[in-house]
């Protein structure tokens, strides 16, 4: 019979790695299993601003790792690949179909955090890596002495416009309401960014264009007239969904948006199932928020562990 882990955390974001750090000091054999980047979106994040301890601010790449090799030195296990699905069995046990065989775990943390929202247009899918991207600290660079446009208008596009302005000579910024959703402290800092970041507010993207299979141009409509941005490449930044299609068929409760619905220990309505971080139903998606939730649910899945003995 294959190993059964006290804990698999599905999931290797902020939330994933605080509580593989609590559970971990405590001998509890914990995996932690991750389909991209440890650290999730967090470590492809420019600079974290607003994470205790780090007066100057902090890479989200640095954080991330941080938490990894705080994890590790406790004995935290890393498997890289996907779940595909979980579900209780018959022995009270939870089974995990995975990319890597069936594994099983006495409990489960979910802490698969989040995903960028899509567009959802012509030309999106089309031109995925060849001028659309959702991740400026990764795809920045590539556009070194390039214009852009950037679509969205609340923290994530603000700080990612700015960010971009480190390469790209000019940045139209395409904003779907008629003011930012921005934090005060992001528009005051955008105000220093006039001669680089053209703000076009009551602004809806209709199309992504391009030629020779790359993008050259982004059809939009702006106060009701057809408006064309010519462009190398553009950078959608219009929210997140939960990563949570795998739990399909679990029984799993989700809410409305597709976000993990958990008591105020943290756990599902599935026992022994639990839920931390951006993926759960209230979060307040903040890397300050996920770390304190994957600390919560490391001490309520101790405690529901110890109750099984």
């Amino acid at each position: 019979m294959s190993e059964v882990y006290d804990l698999i955390i599905v999931g290797a974001g902020p939330a994933a790695l605080s509580a593989a750090i609590y559970t971990t000091r405590e001998d509890i054999n914990t995996l932690l299993f991750e389909k991209g980047v440890v650290g999730g979106l967090a470590a492809i994040t420019d600079k974290v601003d607003n994470y205790p301890g780090f007066p100057e601010g902090i890479t989200g790449m640095d954080l991330a790792d941080n938490l990894w090799k705080q994890a590790e030195r406790f004995g935290a296990k890393f498997e890289f690949g996907e779940v595909q699905s979980l579900k209780k069995n018959e022995n009270g046990l939870i089974a995990l179909t995975t990319t890597s065989g069936e594994m099983t775990a006495k409990s489960v943390l979910i802490a698969t955090g989040s995903d960028w929202k899509k567009l959802g247009i012509p030309g999106e899918s089309e031109y995925y890596g060849k001028g659309v991207y959702f991740c400026a600290t990764c795809d920045g660079p590539l556009f070194r002495d390039k214009k852009l446009v950037v679509v969205g208008g609340g923290n994530s596009a603000v700080q990612e416009a700015i960010f971009l302005t480190k390469f790209a000579t000019h940045i139209d910024m395409l904003v779907r309401g008629d003011s930012l959703r921005a934090s005060d402290i992001l528009q005051r800092e955008l105000d220093h960014y006039k001669d680089k970041i053209t703000v076009h507010f009551n602004t809806v993207t209709n199309e992504i264009i391009g030629a020779d299979n790359r993008v050259n141009k982004v059809s939009a409509t702006k106060n009701g007239v057809e408006t064309m941005f010519e462009t190398d490449g553009v950078f959608v930044f219009i929210g997140l969904l939960p990563t949570t299609s795998f739990l399909n068929g679990s029984g799993i409760e989700l809410d409305e948006n597709g976000s993990v619905k958990t008591d105020e220990r943290l756990e599902t309505n599935v026992s022994g199932v639990f839920a931390a971080g951006d993926v759960r139903s209230g979060a307040t998606l903040q890397i300050a928020s996920a770390t304190g939730e994957g600390a919560t649910a490391a001490l309520m899945i101790r405690e529901y562990l110890d109750n099984k003995k």
